[in-house]
């Protein structure tokens, strides 16, 4: 940005995890989507992985919030408090102006008018001047590569924290997609109550969420397994310290049936894919992006149970900002897949 520069341009993804914001091409902000604030006064103490540390420990007078559940915004003034703040993250060369901003943000596909009005008016209140939405699988299919204009089928599967995206792209569009809030929270709840049900132990959020990371799987043989997790947790009986130790093939037990709901959403798109699509994609492959695309082994099971091959997006975390990016960009030639 120069002296006299007055347009400051940011590709969002609001993610129910992680935000991410892309500015002058580069990923400028990548931070746990949870901001802490003071109780009697509204006024923020901490954003990003600042809160994050605090989730689960603070005193009363403090509470973290999770503005996003499902992928939709579930609190409108935490959600724009915390926008603001990331946006204040932004490093930014001075202007003499206060620059107005164009922001492309990215949306669940199955969002409803009522909640693309909310994101789009946080995004508002946080400054932008020119707001664009574009649906997550489009994002994200632009994040993994794809040439999402061609006259051909292409399937994305976007796992994020909130939501699972399943879409069928061609020509610009969504041909049929299916949105689940099945993602990458359900699969941490998961590991809670596996834990709980088979060790009478009790463990958090951030535990739990360590546990997917370190040692979360899709099968139970894996190629290159990982080492086993230990942890210590008080005991739900006894309240007495107890450690235990947990392999990836349990961990892949405990979110069998949540996985089982992503491969019915999967079965239910194609089944609704137009034959000649269905024979491009089968060609193609699927591409999976979000963060539930680091579960280990998850390519290789939906392989397996579909025949059809499955691809990992490159550096899936960061493939829908990416995209957002790249729409962010090109917003002349790509006002296709843009909502105003």
């Amino acid at each position: 940005m120069g002296l006299f520069s007055l347009t400051q341009e940011l590709a969002i993804d609001l993610g129910t995890a992680n935000t991410l914001i892309i500015h002058n091409g580069k990923v400028a902000v990548d931070e746990p989507s949870i901001i802490a604030l003071d109780k009697h006064t509204g006024k923020v103490i901490a954003i990003g992985e600042t809160a994050n540390r605090m989730h689960g420990k603070t005193h009363q007078n403090i509470e973290t919030i999770r503005p996003l559940k499902d992928g939709v915004i579930a609190d409108f003034n935490a959600a724009e408090l915390m926008l603001r703040g990331m946006i204040k993250m932004v490093k930014q060369k001075k202007s003499l102006f206060s620059p107005s901003m164009k922001i492309v943000i990215c949306i669940p596909s199955g969002s409803t008018n009522v909640e693309m009005r909310t994101v789009r008016e946080s995004a508002e209140h946080a400054g932008g001047r020119e707001v664009y939405l574009i649906y997550e699988p489009m994002a994200a299919a632009l994040g993994a590569g794809i040439n999402v204009e061609a006259p051909e089928g292409h399937m994305i599967i976007d796992i994020g924290g909130g939501t699972t995206e399943i879409a069928c792209i061609s020509l610009g569009g969504i041909v049929c997609s299916e949105s689940i809030d099945v993602a990458g929270d359900v699969f941490t709840e998961d590991i809670q109550k596996y834990v709980r049900q088979q060790y009478n132990v009790r463990i958090g959020e951030r535990t739990a969420e360590d546990i997917k990371i370190a040692i979360g799987a899709a099968v139970r043989d894996l190629e290159d397994p990982p080492e086993d997790y230990v942890i210590t947790a008080p005991n739900v009986l006894t309240a007495l310290p107890t450690t235990i130790t947990l392999s990836y093939s349990e961990i892949a037990y405990a979110l069998e049936k949540s996985l089982l709901k992503v491969d019915t959403a999967i079965m239910k798109v194609l089944e609704a894919t137009p034959p000649e699509l269905y024979s491009d994609i089968v060609k193609n492959g699927i591409y999976i992006a979000g963060g539930g695309a680091l579960i280990k082994g998850l390519a290789q099971r939906l392989t397996e149970k579909n025949g059809i091959k499955f691809n990992i997006a490159e550096d899936p975390l960061r493939a829908i900002v990416r995209g957002t990016g790249i729409a962010l960009k090109n917003i002349s030639s790509l006002q296709s897949i843009l909502i105003k």
